[in-house]
């Protein structure tokens, strides 16, 4: 089955190497993955006293996440770290304190630079914060996604054929079947804990 993915940009520039991997991912065809890729650069700063009467946008964002299925990152480096739209984004799916939109999604990270190490430094800092909101993170393949620049991408702005396109392409299937387990694991889970529950009620007394 297609799984519906929300694809998180960490970059807002429209010719980021980052978002034109998202483009061709959401290009790929026969990965079964049904990909939206959802903007972040609207969002107002997260502010707490706004959770009461929270800006369109926030609820906006909140209702986009929480109907996907999973939740693929693409996001360059900056300063070693994760760029602070993304680290608001983060903020803004995680509250009101109890109502995390990214709670037990699956995920997966990708990160491109036109450097050696690919933002090595913003994908484990952004696999940090997913440890902390309860995201189940694909661990393998990695995804540094070094020495990308614009002569990668062809004029429809994706992948042009060769490694890079062929890595992205076992990335993205690699996540269909990584979210396939983890959500196939917890319908087992579910439906293990309801027949117990079902069979500790047939033993009680009437």
């Amino acid at each position: 089955m297609a799984y519906k993915i929300a694809i998180i940009v960490g970059s807002l520039r429209e010719g980021s190497i980052n978002r034109k991997v998202a483009r061709s991912i959401c290009g790929l065809r026969g990965d079964n993955l049904d990909c939206s890729m959802i903007e972040i650069g609207d969002l107002p700063l997260y502010n707490q006293d706004l959770d009461t009467d929270p800006p369109e946008q926030w609820t906006r964002f909140r209702k986009q996440v929480g109907e996907a299925d999973g939740v693929l990152f693409v996001s360059p480096e900056y300063n070693r770290g994760i760029p602070g739209v993304l680290k608001n984004a983060i903020d803004v799916g995680s509250r009101p304190y109890g109502r995390s939109v990214w709670d037990r999604k699956p995920a997966a990270i990708i990160s491109a630079s036109p450097g050696a190490i690919g933002g090595f430094g913003a994908n484990h800092q952004l696999r940090q914060a997913c440890v902390f909101l309860n995201m189940p993170v694909m661990q393998q393949p990695e995804a540094y996604l070094g020495h990308v620049s614009d002569d990668s991408f062809g004029e429809d702005g994706c992948l042009k054929e060769g490694p890079l396109k062929d890595l992205v392409a076992k990335l993205a299937h690699a996540f269909h079947d990584w979210v396939e387990t983890i959500l196939r694991a917890r319908e087992l889970l579910e439906h293990d804990a309801a027949r117990e529950e079902r069979a500790a009620k047939k033993k009680q007394p009437a």
